[in-house]
């Protein structure tokens, strides 16, 4: 593949001087082709890696396997599977908040349209939906105390739309995460979105992308787990620089255990942000600005294979920008261009327009210039946001069966530790009933909580109960449905149990033995 040189030739003084400069000059029509290259990126890598979204899951995808692409699959695609563009719906109903009340646009406003929009969710963001719907508003619902969810892969990929607005101004585009992001994730899931709004920020103003990598990992802070994770995949890939399968599985042995998402814990489904944007960072490392390369391997690192080549597509994308973007994978991309994606009244030809004059505003109003065809940018250093963690103290130490009263009216157990989280839900996939379970919870005999658990799909709860942060020690636990249904019901099957530290081996089997 041939050496892509940033912009113009006209530009290449300024950018080997941007160590130098703070400022960068442009024409639109530059800006306009890294923007449609973000967008169109992230389009393909989804769409390329759709199929095997979660079907590879402590594993990566072996080169004997071949993965598809095929003119007309864009197209046929967005048509007949458009719930697998949740990353770009999500990303587009922010989009159209900013578009109708402008970039002071409050946080409720953005909490409100997603909570409300008719498309389905999962994790972090179902999490948060529900919280906004039931009264608990950003940024306690993206909260982990509130959002069992918080560390997961959410926000990270909803994120491209605040880098994409913010060219070379990757402190502009963590302002617009840190309004944005908190309405679903916490901690590492927050990061994840910060990470990759500063990647695509940077693809604006370096083709290098070791250096983009490692500069944009400054907007994280060095003591979270998240810049430890992709500090490490850095390390990796200078120490097995021809070795993409080494780096994973490096990653897989320090870093795959998720403490959090409650599907997750003690599972090899891993959706935990840190991970897959280390799967991200290896696709962007070792696919050496070859866009196959890039997608190809962001994909086989497996997990949630579409949002990762997602993310890692539409970054190469914006350095590349859209007219470099090779035509093998642009085919079929004219006749997509032009449908809306579904739940908005939004398509790439829409995007790409709207996110221009986003970041003409954004560029102004950080200190840049726009005079006609010409904008002169000033450039942002990096700056890391707060310190947050997810999950402070608590562990996982098992999972245990639940049990029912004998009427069927009531989850009890009991158990020994610091925290719990209860499985299961009311809902059913795509049901139309408005019935809503009211539930008690009582904690060692107390009440604690009086849960809603509504039968609909798109307003459910993703767990039934949890509490963290408990006295450790024996608990009891009584989840009462007030309104039993003969149509509907709440399924549960399992808890997981927490502690106060971490224990394997011998140790953990004992405290197994005590809970089981």
């Amino acid at each position: 593949m041939k050496q892509f040189f940033f912009l113009m030739a006209c530009c290449t003084l300024v950018i080997s001087s941007f160590s130098q400069t703070n400022t960068i000059t442009l024409t639109k029509q530059q800006l306009q082709d890294k923007i449609k290259g973000g967008w169109a990126g992230q389009t393909i890598g989804v769409t390329f890696g759709g199929p095997y979204e979660f079907r590879f899951q402590g594993t990566f995808i072996g080169d004997y396997q071949p993965l598809l692409w095929y003119k007309g699959y864009l197209k046929e695609t967005m048509i007949n599977n458009p719930g697998l563009y949740d990353d770009l719906y999500m990303d587009l109903t922010f989009v159209d908040v900013f578009n109708k009340y402008g970039l002071d646009a409050p946080v409720d406003s953005f909490a409100n349209a997603f909570a409300n929009a008719g498309y389905m969710l999962w994790h972090a963001n179902q999490a948060a939906r529900y919280n906004i719907l039931n009264g608990i508003k950003a940024p306690m619902s993206g909260n982990w105390i509130n959002n069992p969810h918080a560390d997961c892969i959410d926000y990270q990929i909803e994120s491209d739309f605040a880098g994409l607005m913010s060219p070379g101004m990757p402190n502009a585009a963590s302002t617009i995460s840190d309004k944005i992001g908190h309405i679903m994730n916490y901690g590492d899931g927050w990061y994840g979105g910060v990470y990759v709004g500063a990647l695509y920020s940077l693809a604006f103003t370096s083709n290098d992308i070791n250096h983009i990598v490692e500069e944009a990992l400054k907007t994280i802070p060095k003591q979270s787990e998240f810049y430890q994770c992709i500090a490490d995949v850095i390390g990796w890939h200078k120490k097995f620089p021809d070795d993409w399968k080494q780096t994973w599985l490096e990653v897989q042995k320090k870093w795959a255990n998720d403490i959090g998402c409650p599907d997750g814990v003690f599972a090899p489904f891993n959706i935990d942000s840190k991970v897959n944007a280390a799967y991200v960072v290896i696709g962007l490392l070792y696919g050496d600005k070859d866009f196959t390369k890039t997608l190809e391997i962001a994909t086989r690192c497996g997990q949630d294979a579409d949002c990762n080549p997602s993310s890692a597509g539409g970054i190469l994308g914006a350095v590349l920008g859209y007219d470099k973007i090779p035509a093998y994978w642009k085919m079929g991309l004219k006749e997509a261009e032009s449908i809306n994606f579904k739940y908005t009244t939004m398509s790439l030809n829409n995007v790409y327009e709207i996110g221009l004059k986003h970041a003409l505003e954004n560029i102004k109003r950080n200190g840049g210039q726009v005079n006609g065809d010409k904008i002169s940018l000033k450039t942002q250093a990096p700056i890391a946001v707060k310190f947050e963690k997810s999950f402070e103290g608590i562990y996982p130490a098992v999972k245990m069966p639940v049990k029912w009263s004998d009427s069927k009216d009531a989850i009890n157990f009991e158990f020994e530790g610091t925290g719990f989280v209860l499985r299961g839900d009311a809902s059913k996939w795509e049901s139309k009933s408005g019935y809503i379970f009211n539930t008690e919870l009582y904690l060692d005999g107390k009440l604690v909580e009086s849960p809603k658990l509504p039968v609909s799909f798109t307003s459910r709860r993703h767990e039934l109960c949890w509490k963290y942060g408990l006295s450790k020690g024996k608990h009891t636990v009584q989840l009462k449905i007030l309104n039993p249904s003969k149509e509907e019901e709440v399924k549960s099957g399992e808890a997981i149990i927490y502690t106060d530290k971490m224990v394997n081996g011998l140790e953990a089997n004992q405290v197994a033995a005590k809970n089981m």
